[in-house]
């Protein structure tokens, strides 16, 4: 059964307390940012936050990479919440607070986190809801395709900003664990250690099915109108709802839908009736796409999913060999996956392990059992924290 969360309030001595997003801008017109797919972006700023201090040395660097729908606010509360429209956030702390913090597994007393918003999102950094320099109004689907390969360089190109130039760690969940490969082959000689739960070297065709479906989904909403409905009118939440309800499908599994759910009615004898909500998993999802709409961007969705479906490790790196591309690894890596994820099956991470076994790299494999499906590295964090603080500490001890 799903747990709940339980969240720590800002006063918390194990909490962050409130935190604050910036922003800098990282290209411009005298130096644009040139994309993988051939697009060019003359303005970008990137939103991030960090959390505890940077040692003397800048060796205790880890960052934090969120999953598609995600954000730069992965724990504390936000203090700018309510000003910036940002209503959702008063209700709960960051994405992964209850791993984020004085005392827990990445325990901001040791370790400084940094956690950025992806090209392409529509929380902070530049996505189609911006405007475009050249037409000053909202760029819609005339902004570029991005890709996994594009956020990694941006992070780097942040970090350096920072004069960062090298990370003790990256660790992500999902599309998260994506950039967390992918930082691992693209800067080998900048990453200590990687940690990649819930992810796989590519995804799989069932996962290119169902983000298929929710593209379409979108797409055919009648007030979609071409990607142009920033002006005030009808969105297409339709479209995003049933997008969101698909994916959270995908983020589930079958015995822990039947642990929640089972085939429990509705108390209301009326929505039975007909094509109303009889059941409760029928609720749960309906409430999902609901809640989505209220904070995401459908065209930020559109670029998110494709870009999570393009990333191939073994054909950006090995020429289509994943064993080749994994020699790029100088990190240590923990490769982390849950009984029941159906979207990156253990199996999937299972086969990276061994690519990089046999590509000569350090590499822990753990499958965890759960009946949480994918959304586990969000829920189970006993089992996620243990696992993630003892890879950090072995780390730091050799």
């Amino acid at each position: 059964m799903r747990r709940k969360r339980t969240y720590d309030p800002p006063e918390s001595p194990t909490s962050v307390g409130w935190t604050e997003a910036r922003t800098l801008r990282l290209a411009d017109a005298r130096r644009p940012f040139r994309l993988e797919q051939g697009g060019v972006l003359r303005e970008v700023d990137v939103e991030y936050e960090t959390y505890g201090e940077l040692s003397r040395n800048r060796d205790n660097v880890v960052l934090v990479l969120h999953a598609l729908s995600g954000d730069a606010h992965a724990a504390g509360w936000d203090r700018k919440a309510e000003a910036t429209g940002r209503t959702w956030r008063l209700r709960r702390p960051g994405w992964w607070d209850g791993m984020i913090g004085p005392g827990k597994a990445i325990d901001t007393r040791r370790w400084h986190v940094i956690c950025s918003n992806v090209l392409g999102s529509c929380y902070g950094t530049t996505g189609p809801a911006s405007l475009d320099p050249a037409t000053a109004r909202p760029y819609g689907l005339r902004f570029p395709t991005v890709t996994v390969g594009d956020w990694v360089r941006l992070q780097a190109m942040l970090l350096d900003r920072l004069g960062l130039r090298r990370v003790y760690a990256v660790i992500g969940g999902s599309l998260g664990g994506q950039q967390a490969l992918e930082w691992a082959l693209r800067y080998p000689d900048r990453v200590e250690s990687c940690l990649v739960l819930c992810a796989s070297a590519r995804l799989s065709a069932q996962g290119l099915a169902f983000n298929a479906v929710g593209r379409h989904a979108i797409l055919t909403d009648p007030h979609f109108r071409h990607g142009d409905y920033y002006d005030g009118g009808p969105k297409p939440n339709t479209g995003l709802a049933v997008a969101r309800m698909m994916a959270h499908i995908t983020y589930l599994s079958e015995r822990g839908m039947h642990l929640k759910f089972g085939r429990r009615r509705r108390d209301d004898p009326d929505e039975a009736v007909g094509f109303g909500i009889a059941f409760e998993v029928e609720s749960y999802l309906s409430h999902q796409g609901r809640a989505f709409v209220e904070r995401f961007d459908a065209n930020s969705y559109l670029y998110i999913t494709r870009a999570m479906d393009l990333y191939d490790a073994a054909n950006a790196w090995g020429g289509g060999d994943l064993v080749r591309a994994c020699r790029r690894i100088r990190a240590r890596t923990m490769l982390m996956s849950f009984s029941s994820d159906w979207l990156y099956s253990p199996r999937q991470s299972a086969e990276l392990a061994l690519a990089m076994c046999r590509a000569g790299q350090t590499v822990t494999f753990v499958e965890v059992p759960s009946d949480l499906g994918h959304d586990a590295f969000l829920v189970e964090l006993d089992k996620v924290g243990r696992l993630v603080r003892a890879f950090l500490e072995s780390g730091r001890r050799s």
